[in-house]
């Protein structure tokens, strides 16, 4: 049992939960709670961490035996922990690779493109949205946040797992391949003419989500082949980001579904 916070293994985790540079250089990233650990696919498990207090759960248990695991003192686990109320088991889980090709297979694919989020809880939200809406996998540009970030993980409630995800130069140079693989791209934008609801979705569609307080740059909104605008009621101008990709993805979804 680990009982020092002068251990190794602790004093790397600690790493992992706080810097992305870590994670990149390991091909490491750590994902705390329950949920996390039992959704995790086995390949990607590199080995779980369990507090004192929980080993008695014999069923939790007999599934963490069947990976490297290692047993540490409550007091040692909280700081190991990312959150204020941790659950007693952590996974580090190898960072899993995505190539542009596999977003982008099977017919008529649906995708995501965020440029320069920061929000952690936005990004994990868009992609726990974006599995539920059938969504094909999500584009990032470099400058957003790394979707190993611990509160990202946390917003994504196990999406992580199954959203591919490919992080990209910039929104420009993605444009060639959408267009190879014949993705018509949206962006959502104020100067938008047409209202979200007016464009149809039913082919390839990538929809371009800027940043939280600057929204898409010139040159993103420039790349798309259409400007569409969610209508607003009252004094409000936008939109959270997550918010209106989940609008945009499930209005995709509902298109396909229904056929119009």
């Amino acid at each position: 049992m680990i009982t020092s916070l002068q251990n190794a293994q602790v004093k790397n985790i600690i790493k992992l939960n706080q810097k992305a540079k870590e994670r990149r250089e390991q091909g490491l990233f750590a994902a705390e709670g329950r949920k996390m650990f039992l959704e995790a696919p086995s390949g990607w498990i590199h080995k779980v961490y369990v507090s004192e207090s929980l080993e008695s759960d014999q069923e939790l248990m007999e599934r963490v035996r069947r990976f490297p695991w290692e047993a540490v003192t409550d007091t040692v686990f909280r700081q190991m922990s990312d959150t204020q109320t941790p659950q007693g088991i952590l996974t580090v889980l190898h960072t899993p690779s995505y190539q542009s090709e596999e977003l982008l297979k099977g017919p008529d694919p649906l995708v995501i493109v965020l440029e320069d989020l920061q929000d952690p809880g936005n990004v994990g939200t868009i992609l726990r949205t974006g599995e539920g809406a059938g969504v094909s996998g999500v584009f990032l540009t470099k400058t957003c946040v790394d979707i190993t970030n611990p509160k990202v993980i946390r917003a994504t409630m196990g999406s992580a797992y199954r959203m591919p995800f490919v992080y990209v130069e910039d929104v420009p140079s993605l444009k060639s391949l959408l267009r190879k693989n014949g993705i018509r791209t949206f962006a959502a934008h104020l100067q938008g003419k047409k209202a979200y609801y007016e464009e149809s979705y039913q082919g390839g569609t990538a929809f371009l989500i800027g940043n939280e307080g600057k929204g898409l740059t010139e040159q993103a909104a420039s790349a798309a082949d259409s400007l569409i605008r969610i209508p607003m009621c009252g004094q409000v101008e936008s939109l959270n980001a997550a918010m209106a990709a989940g609008i945009l993805m499930y209005e995709g979804m509902r298109q396909r579904r229904t056929g119009r």
